[in-house]
């Protein structure tokens, strides 16, 4: 073989050196054992009472307080141990023939099966950002304990609440009800209490209790001068330019109580709930809304967007929103303004290319801090948070999802099993705040299994983390990193009460909604909406938006290492309010600046 160039091979050896030391940087990073909540063990002995429980006999089932979803149970619907042992086999193995042979439940014959989804996923490695499984979460909350009842109740709440409109929060006294349940037999739920009108069924990261609840980059579209009057020449006709084509912020909705009854909500007949723990896939089975399509109005309409999204399609739609928006005043461009030249949204301070950081008087960027650099990150950063989360739920947590702990609450109340659950959320059923929703002929939900917007309800898959909470703390890191997180958004909307257009937000707060803090918010909607389906739980949100955020840094951190712009870099507002700056491999804390 011919030697190469001398050029040439100072560039091979200098791609092996970069190489080298961004696996030098991931193999340093910190790293925290996993640890679960011990569930698979915790209640090992027959008559096992959980302390303060008030249960005078608790007699146990293993693995009752765990995910079996697709596996074998019995005909009270609990997971039967040796299809249980089946999988925890199969995981400790790591032989794919073990996860072949893995017990399922048994459905009916000619009916279709929701198989497990990808227990494997997160045996894959990653080559580039962390490996799947370097970063961490911490046990979830506990079966037996208070704080699980408690994000079993907000769930409770939050799913007879589908149906009111975001901008009646302040006045319905249904949200009235809930609120005052959450602060009185719910205060552990684990959002911010007192709860309010504003912070009800809200995130807790910065931003996300200001103005409305859903974020502008669910309802908003970008202007264009170009473009005819109701078809997205302004910023609320809520379409949003992909290059020639567009995306429509309205969505295909599904029908509601008021409409349908209790038959738009799904798995409230314990036959049917058995049906699907066993495996039987009821997918295919909504109820759509075919008049219109709707701007997102309620908890309902955002669980059904987070029912058949990819989850990187809100994180494009923001990045699109973000690169094309012309200057405007928040409606219409200004005059002359064009869209992906005339930026309404400044760029980070560390990009080199672009205002507000001094630029390069000659050069634009492009497949460097350009445009096609943020939706590539976009999506490299979605499949390194997934495998990583796929890792939590299937390798370490194996937490139960709450349609399968309402199974467990309606054998309680029923008397047909007991468990150690707290009885917070059995009194609350029965005697307390949610009793007049659940549990006869005469209220909305004849029985106490929490009602799933979901036809087939949860999917095949542990709860913690979330799926859809990590790769969007992954993708909000991402855009924070590319983008002025304090810019205003200037005149922020929100849906009408039918969902049919976009109305200005007028609240006293309207002029402190900022970039960053909507790209908080957009995560905590996606994850948050999630719950509002009935398929994921409070701590699932919480922690997996910083698992997330975890992934994205550590990519962010090799990037940084590979470019030529020797004066460029990354800098962001984590979740917890610290600001970073990620240069040259390193990710340094930037100090508060005094009175900002």
């Amino acid at each position: 073989m011919a030697q190469l160039p001398r050029r040439e091979e100072e560039r091979r050896l200098a791609a092996l050196g970069i190489r080298q030391q961004a696996a030098e940087l991931a193999a340093e990073r910190p790293r925290v054992a996993d640890d679960n909540n011990g569930d698979e063990t915790n209640y090992d002995q027959p008559g096992y009472v959980p302390p303060n429980s008030g249960w005078l006999v608790a007699a146990y089932q293993p693995f009752t307080g765990n995910f079996s979803k697709g596996l074998r149970h019995d005909e009270y619907g609990d997971p039967e141990p040796v299809s249980y042992g089946s999988l925890l086999r199969a995981l400790e193995s790591r032989d794919p023939d073990d996860f072949r042979q893995i017990l399922v439940g048994f459905i009916a014959d000619g009916a279709r099966r929701m198989k497990l989804t990808n227990p494997q996923a997160g045996f894959a490695f990653n080559l580039e950002g962390p490996d799947s499984q370097e970063p961490t979460i911490p046990p979830a909350p506990r079966f037996d304990s208070a704080v699980e009842a408690h994000e079993q109740g907000e769930l409770y709440w939050m799913a007879v609440a589908r149906d009111v409109y975001f901008g009646s929060y302040g006045s319905d006294p249904l949200i009235t009800a809930a609120i005052n349940s959450l602060n009185s037999e719910f205060p552990q739920f684990g959002g911010t209490v007192p709860v309010t009108p504003q912070n009800v069924f809200r995130g807790i990261y910065p931003g996300e209790q200001v103005g409305p609840y859903v974020s502008q980059f669910l309802l908003k579209g970008n202007a264009d001068p170009r473009k005819a009057t109701g078809q997205g020449r302004n910023s609320t006709d809520g379409y949003i330019a992909y290059g020639s084509q567009v995306i429509d912020q309205r969505q295909q909705t599904v029908q509601g109580y008021p409409e349908l009854g209790a038959a738009a909500d799904y798995l409230t007949d314990f036959a049917w709930w058995l049906r699907a723990q066993n495996g039987e896939d009821f997918r295919g089975n909504d109820q759509f809304d075919f008049t219109t399509r709707r701007f997102i109005r309620n908890l309902r309409d955002g669980a059904n967007y987070v029912h058949f999204d990819l989850v990187i399609n809100a994180w494009y739609n923001a990045a699109w929103l973000l690169l094309s928006e012309p200057m405007s005043n928040g409606v219409a461009p200004d005059a002359g303004a064009v869209p992906m030249r005339d930026r309404e949204f400044p760029k980070d301070t560390g990009n080199p290319y672009e205002p507000p950081a001094p630029s390069s008087p000659t050069e634009s960027g492009f497949c460097t801090f350009g445009d096609p650099h943020v939706i590539e990150v976009l999506t490299e950063v979605t499949g390194r948070a997934c495998r990583t989360v796929w890792w939590q739920k299937w390798g370490v947590h194996r937490r139960l999802r709450p349609e399968e702990y309402g199974g467990r609450v309606q054998n309680q109340i029923s008397g047909t099993r007991t468990y150690p659950i707290d009885r917070s959320i059995v009194d609350s059923l029965t005697s307390g705040g949610l009793a007049p929703y659940f549990g006869s002929t005469v209220t909305r939900y004849p029985s106490y299994l929490l009602p799933q917007a979901f036809p087939e309800g949860a999917p095949a898959h542990p709860a913690y983390g979330a799926g859809h909470a990590t790769i969007s703390g992954a993708c909000a890191t991402i855009l924070k990193a590319f983008f002025d997180e304090s810019k205003v958004i200037e005149y922020p909307v929100l849906a009408s009460s039918d969902g049919l257009s976009l109305l200005q937000y007028t609240g006293s707060d309207a002029g402190q909604i900022r970039v960053g803090g909507e790209l908080n918010k957009l995560a905590g909607n996606i994850a948050l909406f999630r719950n509002a389906a009935g398929v994921h739980w409070r701590s699932d949100y919480t922690q997996s938006l910083l698992l997330g955020e975890k992934v994205a840094i550590g990519l962010l951190q090799e990037l940084s290492i590979t470019f030529n712009e020797d004066d460029a870099y990354f800098q962001l507002t984590r979740f917890d309010g610290t600001t970073i700056r990620i240069q040259g491999g390193f990710v340094d804390v930037v100090p508060a600046v005094a009175g900002s």
